[in-house]
């Protein structure tokens, strides 16, 4: 085609003329440039035909007229005719050149890279909310949970050994037969095995047989005189100095109950007691006198020599330890030997309350009361797996919640470890039934994870999360924990993050009733006020706690539970007595239906995470939490203050100010929400990335992971609390030791700007921000 421009030029004008000009003017504050640009002479005739030459003219350069009219019309012709052959000539060329490259040969032997079509994305087909719950409830059916019951039963499943890899294997399978794509965690994690020489004495004599265990116990022999203890709390212990027993060098015998058996020993162990006897108390427990009783003493979660970072095998850090083992040496023992010692107890009798329907006439304890404890576990590495299967959303795979339950157990574990497993197996099978049939596709991924070492505190999930961190802090946005959900039948109790609480609530209105089809489980269990009659605190007992307060994953843990004995720990877990028969018993023979119920709320609350474009997590929630521990702080200081406790100078009004920071930021977002369109993928995205971010950034970035592991600032545990704000303040009030007016002004300090981070975190963007504080 340039070749045919070229003639077609040369048949017009001669040899071509072409040439470049510059002309440009600009006239600003007085400087006058002047550039022109000309791209042929052909111009130069058109700006002259239209009287305009002065432009020309001012470059000195001679005018050369047109001689078209000079040709005759024969002439003409032949110019048109030429003309047109070769614009012939010219397209074929053009036409020819340009088909042989369009396409080549592709051999079958040869790969093809090419450039992908971008897709529109094509409407999913889901069924409506009161479809998909009937849905669930349908597909999720008591026979087959009691066939998942039947094979993952098993009468030894400890963690690490062969019964667990068993186990392992048969999920790993079942999540193949899933479609899901299963893969493994590994991990080596040192854990204590029974000593086969523990041993208690009284009085010089061997008292019975000491079966059960406490892992993570130091290892030593020591002998001092007996003192009951009560249920080991905090309180018990103020109460026994208020009545001048000195605890120091004693043993101390502690019931079962109210607290895990590591925060009792650590109570203990603060009080320089040598060592800790406890038991499982008729009140509390319906076993047999010689059951022997299994658990650990470990303050913390995971491997506690590897504190704040994985069990990996190829990892390589210095030796470390826990700061959660205790000093001293703590174990179980059976009814019978706790019947021949407090029996025979004697000194002064026991405080008010303390004597609420025990078996035994017992006594404080009095000096000729001398007991020996001998513990010789052994410290031994196992390999570990978790086990995982996904179900990815296709809409964002990347954000993703997490389903949980314990897979080993000491003895049978029934209610501790099977009841979990099978329901975990069984919403996996629900969830990837309902997608295979194109009822239902998650907008989110759910990830299944069966958990190894439960029994020795959350070992396995502890050590994933310690791997995988960084990651899974800012793409998971929940989990839900199936461990212990049935230990009776006539209670309902969960622990969660403030940010489920509605979501809870209006999940318990739409499950039947487990005893009334025609009503609700809010209506059966939680008619009045039902936080108060379903919410309890999260602790170490739950193992939800560490996806909550270690990694800022909003979490839930529930279960179905008796209220008509004292202790939180009723059903005998821990002991060989865990079995289907006794959870029979515990339920009155409906743990089948208990089962399907337990597995719709978690159902339910699952869909519901991964259905909607908006996550159900509601940030309001935080503010009467956050409102009402300021309120405390701010009553006790201002108390503190007036008796010149405190200085004058530390000022509420930061703390005031990081509160209103967060009120107005949930306040926007609430709004926000209001106003925008729901059905606005994008937008919805980027609310739900605002609504991500509040969990984890109460975390406090003041303390270290590996020493102070759970960092959460109302849910944790550490100075780093608000809960250890106010308590502070009530030993500065009583001018106890451990007050420290300097060390609460600063911890008073950090606490305020991990709120004011949190506000700020959930503003959304810098722009969005203020800097009152």
């Amino acid at each position: 085609m340039d070749q045919a421009r070229t003639t077609i030029s040369k048949i017009f004008n001669g040899e071509p003329r072409s040439y470049t000009r510059f002309n440009l003017t600009q006239n600003m504050e007085g400087d006058n440039s002047h550039v022109e640009m000309k791209l042929s002479s052909d111009m130069d005739d058109e700006v002259e035909a239209n009287g305009v030459g002065e432009s020309i003219n001012q470059h000195n350069r001679p005018y050369y007229p047109s001689k078209l009219n000079q040709r005759s019309p024969k002439t003409i012709c032949g110019f048109v005719i030429a003309i047109l052959f070769l614009f012939i000539i010219g397209y074929l060329i053009g036409y020819l050149s340009n088909k042989s490259t369009v396409k080549n040969e592709i051999k079958s032997d040869c790969p093809v890279f090419s450039e992908p079509t971008p897709e529109r994305p094509q409407p999913v087909y889901s069924l409506d909310w009161s479809d998909l719950r009937t849905l669930l409830k349908k597909k999720l059916t008591t026979d087959n949970i009691k066939s998942s019951l039947k094979e993952f039963s098993s009468v030894s499943h400890q963690a690490g050994s062969s019964g667990d890899e068993a186990l392992a294997n048969k999920i790993m399978d079942k999540f193949r037969t899933f479609k899901m794509t299963p893969w493994t965690d590994e991990h080596y994690v040192k854990v204590q095995d029974r000593g086969t020489s523990n041993k208690v004495l009284f009085r010089g004599n061997a008292v019975g047989t000491t079966e059960g265990y406490l892992a993570y116990s130091a290892v030593a022999t020591v002998e001092g005189t007996a003192l009951y203890g009560h249920y080991g709390r905090a309180e018990d212990f103020r109460r026994l100095r208020e009545l001048n027993v000195d605890v120091n060098g004693k043993v101390v015998l502690i019931r079962t109950g109210q607290l895990t058996f590591a925060e009792k020993v650590a109570n203990a162990a603060s009080l320089n007691a040598s060592a800790v006897l406890i038991y499982p108390d008729p009140l509390n427990y319906e076993i047999n006198d010689d059951t022997a009783l299994f658990g650990h003493v470990h303050l913390g979660t995971g491997d506690p020599y590897t504190p704040g970072f994985p069990s990996f095998n190829h990892t390589q850090f210095p030796p470390a330890v826990s700061s959660g083992l205790p000093l001293i040496p703590a174990q179980t023992i059976t009814i019978k030997q706790a019947t021949e010692i407090m029996s025979k107890l004697g000194g002064r009798t026991l405080p008010d309350g303390w004597n609420d329907g025990m078996l035994w006439d017992t006594r404080l304890g009095d000096e000729d009361d001398n007991i020996t404890v001998e513990v010789n576990n052994v410290l031994v590495q196992r390999k570990i797996h978790n086990v995982f299967g996904v179900i990815k959303g296709y809409l964002d795979a990347d954000r993703y919640m997490v389903i949980g339950a314990q897979r080993d157990a000491w003895g049978p574990g029934f209610a501790r470890s099977t009841v979990g497993t099978s329901l975990l197996v069984e919403l996996a099978r629900t969830i990837t039934d309902m997608i295979k049939n194109d009822e239902f596709k998650p907008k989110r991924s759910i990830v299944f994870g069966s958990w190894s070492a439960g029994e020795f505190g959350s070992v396995g999930a502890t050590e994933w999360l310690e791997g995988y961190l960084t990651s899974l802090n800012l793409k998971t946005f929940s989990y839900i924990s199936l461990d212990e959900v049935i230990s009776g039948s006539d209670s309902f109790k969960a622990s969660a993050s403030p940010l489920l609480y509605d979501l809870l609530e209006s999940t318990m209105k739409q499950v039947s009733s487990t005893v009334d089809a025609t009503k609700s489980l809010h209506e059966q269990f939680a008619a009045s006020n039902w936080e108060k009659s379903v919410m309890e605190p999260m602790g170490l007992s739950h193992s939800a706690y560490p996806f909550q307060s270690f990694s800022g994953i909003p979490s839930l843990s529930f279960r179905f539970t008796s209220v008509n004995i004292q202790s939180s720990k009723s059903y005998p877990f821990g002991t060989f007595e865990d079995t289907e028969l006794s959870l029979d018993r515990y339920t009155s023979s409906s743990t089948l239906k208990l089962a399907k119920t337990a597995g719709e709320v978690a159902g339910l609350v699952t869909l519901r995470l991964v259905h909607d474009h908006l996550l159900k997590l509601n940030v309001a929630k935080y503010t009467n939490v956050i409102r009402n521990y300021v309120s405390q702080i701010r009553a006790k200081v201002e108390s503190r203050q007036m008796v010149r406790r405190l200085p004058s100078t530390l000022s509420m009004q930061w703390l005031l100010s990081a509160q209103g920071s967060y009120d107005r930021a949930a306040s926007n977002l609430v709004s926000v929400i209001r106003d925008s369109d729901l059905d606005d993928m994008e937008q919805c995205r980027i609310i739900n990335n605002r609504i991500m971010r509040v969990e984890g950034s109460l975390l406090s970035p003041y303390v270290s992971p590996r020493e102070t592991p759970f960092r959460h600032i109302m849910l944790g545990s550490g100075s780093h609390t608000l809960a250890y704000l106010v308590d502070h303040l009530e030993a500065i009030r009583g001018n106890l030791k451990s007050a420290d007016v300097d060390q609460f002004r600063n911890q008073f300090a950090l606490a305020t700007w991990t709120i004011q981070g949190c506000a700020n975190a959930l503003a959304g963007e810098v722009w969005n921000m203020d800097n009152e504080i």
